[in-house]
């Protein structure tokens, strides 16, 4: 399948429109049609430099919505879906477990149900093969638990143990993914993630809050020792990994897409005041741009940093291992951590007008 018609779920939130971006631009014929619900984190704006994209269409509704996913894949003859659509942030599924449930669990189980529908079903029904598909389910490096300082980082072999209702939720539609393939014939692929940043990264999240409260002088918070460890990937090496998968990846495989960047929350949040301090003193702009920002003009963002109580059940390490991704289908990051960020902290500081809305 060198060219595709994409279904490209969540494709209005941070990783999912940063692939669609990524995807039109390197593969230009291909039809991409966004499914997204607009939610707090789906953002129209975040794809509007492919508005008027010959082959993008945007649909808004829910992937709950079996028949609208059905009427979808026909209407624009639909070989692949590429599901990002997923609640995601931690904090939320502590408090509010229900819409975690809803739209991982019961979303991707509605998404597999329409593509065996019009894929296999379908087609068998009428006396032909099952019509060439790809469903590609991306999921999470938090579905194998926590690793002790001097663990191994998670392979794919690694047994799931889900800590909090997000990474549980997410485990349970990787499951159900694979279920699929092994029961029905469905042709998958699923991908499990390290931390990802970049542009249009939702504001709640670590990166861009400790940015943003720069910017607004306002304190850093930091769970617990700040000893938390994630492994970090550039949102666009995640989408040149997913490409990789889909052209080179074997059907019923998992792999893991990680960037061998492991950092401490504490480390990151330290990178990006530094960054930030050195942004104000070579460009006298940004004083006027964010008169607010008084510790980052006085070289002192550091100063910022509050320590608060520990999310509970927080995990104390991730560490993805993403060896059989680099040797069977050539996969290795461009970005190394400290390009990345600083790109990042770059693009934050250009697109306040995208930012200052969803604060």
């Amino acid at each position: 399948m060198k060219s595709k018609n994409l279904l490209v779920t969540g494709g209005a939130g941070f990783i999912g429109a940063n692939y669609v971006l990524y995807w039109l631009e390197n593969n230009p014929q291909d039809k991409v049609v966004v499914l997204d619900a607009l939610t707090y984190a789906g953002n129209r704006a975040n794809l509007a430099s492919v508005e008027q994209h010959p082959n993008f269409i945007f649909a808004h509704g829910d992937i709950c919505d079996t028949n609208l996913v059905e009427k979808l894949l026909k209407e624009h003859q639909l070989d692949t879906i590429v599901h990002f659509a997923a609640e995601s942030h931690v904090d939320r599924s502590i408090t509010g477990p229900d819409a975690f449930i809803e739209t991982n669990i019961l979303g991707t189980y509605s998404l597999l149900k329409a593509a065996k529908k019009v894929w296999i079903d379908e087609p068998k029904a009428a006396g032909r093969s099952p019509l060439p598909h790809r469903f590609h389910h991306v999921s999470t490096d938090e579905v194998y638990g926590t690793l002790a300082p001097n663990d191994p980082a998670f392979t794919e072999q690694t047994a799931y143990a889900p800590n909090s209702p997000y990474s549980a939720s997410k485990a349970a539609s990787d499951h159900l993914v694979r279920a699929y393939h092994h029961t029905y014939g469905l042709e998958v692929t699923t991908s499990n993630c390290s931390n990802n940043y970049g542009p249009y990264h939702f504001p709640e999240k670590l990166i861009p809050l400790i940015i943003t409260n720069i910017l607004h002088n306002k304190p850093l918070p930091i769970y617990g020792d700040g000893q938390q460890i994630r492994d970090w990937l550039y949102v666009e090496d995640h989408a040149r990994g997913i490409e990789l998968v889909l052209d080179k990846g074997k059907v019923g495989e998992n792999y893991n897409i990680g960037g061998h960047n492991e950092w401490a929350n504490i480390d990151i949040v330290t990178v990006v005041c530094k960054l930030m301090n050195q942004a104000f003193a070579s460009n006298p702009k940004l004083a006027e741009q964010f008169p607010q920002a008084i510790a980052a003009m006085n070289n002192e963002s550091e100063a910022l940093i509050t320590y608060v109580t520990d999310r509970a059940g927080h995990d104390r390490r991730y560490a993805i291992d993403a060896t059989k991704t680099n040797n069977e289908l050539g996969y290795k990051p461009a970005e190394s951590f400290e390009t990345g960020i600083k790109k990042t902290v770059e693009w934050y500081l250009s697109n306040e007008d995208w930012w200052s809305k969803l604060l």
